[in-house]
């Protein structure tokens, strides 16, 4: 997950636990893929909720240019441009709909309403190449397919942009890297249901 700087301005515009606090997670910054992983490792293996519940929801598009507020790695009310980002979605029967997202000075976790309207404000203020896509992955699915050897977070030097989880490569008995197929935005390739943005807030930003 790369960053970049935003080359255009845009006006501003009760929650259950089902995970540890946030400073007891595993997180390795600039790898969002790998913590909402772990993340559904960990509702997996504790089973304080039903795993079908939750969903690794990637966020990019075409261009991998997806803007996106309230990151840590925002400077003050202008967004970050991520190439892409992942975050965990928790669609709850009974509940409110959240979000827990590792890299968001957002709460952890947050309403799903209140996270759209704070870290993706709308589409209809963005110019055409920025605006986002969502590929939502029941976190089952994900757990069994996903697959990373970090390839893309090394230069052409072989050194890392940014240093690596200390635990061994993500892999799969079928492969030992796929992430394109997740951040590509195609719904003929890959995992998951692509949503745009639009049709991801009225899909999941039901209240219960």
């Amino acid at each position: 997950m790369n960053a970049s700087l935003p080359s255009f301005s845009i006006p501003a515009t009760g929650t259950n636990i089902a995970i540890a606090p946030k400073s007891a997670c595993t997180y390795t910054s600039c790898y969002c893929e790998e913590n909402v992983w772990k993340l559904c490792e960990y509702i997996r293996n504790c089973g304080h909720y039903p795993l079908e519940e939750f969903y690794a929801v990637f966020i990019s598009n075409d261009n991998k240019m997806v803007p996106i507020w309230k990151q840590q790695a925002c400077r003050g009310e202008e967004p970050v441009v991520w190439d892409y980002h992942v975050i965990l979605l928790h669609v709850s029967s009974g509940e409110r709909n959240s979000v827990y997202d590792l890299d968001s000075l957002l709460p952890f976790p947050c309403d799903f309403t209140t996270y759209v309207e704070e870290a993706f404000k709308s589409d209809a203020d963005l110019q055409p190449q920025f605006r986002r896509k969502m590929r939502v992955v029941p976190a089952d699915v994900y757990l069994k397919t996903f697959a990373s050897d970090r390839s893309h977070m090394k230069s052409p030097n072989g050194k890392w942009t940014k240093p690596p989880p200390q635990y061994p490569c993500i892999e799969t008995p079928a492969s030992k890297m796929n992430l394109n197929d997740f951040i590509g935005m195609s719904p003929l390739v890959g995992w998951g249901t692509v949503y745009s943005l639009p049709d991801f807030a009225r899909r999941f930003g039901k209240v219960s």
